[in-house]
């Protein structure tokens, strides 16, 4: 695989990351997308901006890795989805929780059946959502699509899906507005999923101490999963550890998240499929929408709506 060209508003960004590669430098992609001969497209641009880029990608007839989240409505997902299967085109979402070492060290750990059914997770996680701390587009609800929750905790939502084993069925949450900020700084989600797990996922802005913890309540142990301390199982007293955080563990899960890509491109099946980044969205919206009524709002089955939202094309 070859870097080929670069895009960026800002050419000198453009360069930094094109210069090692020798790659071309663009300041507009669709200019990019039509001249730069390329096969395939990482989009990491602001959340709102991946749908008219995903469109156009898939128009050109390139495969797309467009990063989390996969979009800021349901309705911009189904589109993505209806336009890339139309163009015969591979869409990826850069899910990255899937790749970093010690998520695959848990998911290791709870494939082997050795702590049992999973029976609850909590998910806690620490940001910062203070003016200046972060560029001005993540404080706009139209570019951003909300605050922390469907930035950081579109993390969290992630994992705990993933490690839970089932699509949400219903959710409650609360959101919080400091700062000065139009967007919410802090949340907390409870899930209940549709196999029973309960979950519950708080996003604290500038809090006394930075964590980033999975805690997986299973039938015969716990597990806790976080970059910082890595990833432990606890079992009938004694606690084990199974990962231990290196340097370049972030970096390993971009490599492998890349390499994902790669074999989708060779003919593969990805690791996250695209149904999955979908419910994420949705399952943020919802808890934007149980924050604002005070009350649970119950989810339909994700893979019925994406059905139906995609069948008028798909028959005949």
């Amino acid at each position: 695989m070859e870097l080929a060209a670069v895009c960026d508003l800002r050419p000198e960004a453009a360069e930094r990351v094109a210069s090692p590669w020798g790659a071309s430098v663009y300041g507009d992609y669709l200019a990019m997308f039509r001249d730069a001969g390329l096969n395939a497209v990482i989009i990491n641009t602001p959340h709102a901006l991946h749908l008219e880029m995903v469109l156009a990608a898939a128009d050109h007839g390139l495969h797309v890795l467009v990063e989390k989240p996969m979009a800021t409505t349901v309705a911009d997902c189904d589109r993505m989805i209806q336009a890339c299967r139309e163009a015969g085109v591979s869409l990826v979402i850069g899910q990255i929780q899937h790749f970093l070492p010690e998520k695959l060290a848990a998911e290791d750990v709870l494939a082997s059946g050795e702590l049992g059914r999973v029976l609850m997770i909590r998910d806690y996680r620490t940001t910062d959502y203070r003016p200046g701390t972060r560029p001005d587009w993540f404080f706009s609800e139209t570019m951003a699509g909300g605050g922390a929750l469907m930035n950081i905790g579109g993390h969290c939502l992630d994992r705990s899906i993933w490690f839970g084993g089932a699509p949400v069925e219903s959710v409650s949450a609360s959101t919080i507005k400091r700062f000065g900020v139009p967007v919410e700084t802090d949340g907390a989600i409870a899930l209940t999923l549709k196999n029973g797990v309960h979950v519950s996922i708080s996003v604290v802005s500038d809090a006394a101490q930075r964590l980033d913890e999975i805690l997986v309540v299973c039938e015969s142990g716990t597990l806790s999963c976080s970059p910082h301390h890595g990833t432990l199982v606890r079992s009938d007293g004694v606690t084990r550890t199974v990962w231990e955080p290196q340097p370049e563990d972030i970096q390993e899960g971009f490599f492998l998240q890349l390499q994902d890509f790669v074999t989708v491109l060779d003919g593969g099946a990805p690791k996250v499929g695209v149904e999955h980044a979908r419910h994420i969205v949705e399952v943020v919206l919802a808890s934007y929408e149980a924050a604002g009524s005070g009350h649970a709002v119950a989810l339909l089955d994700s893979a019925k709506q994406l059905s139906a939202g995609l069948a008028l094309t798909d028959v005949g």
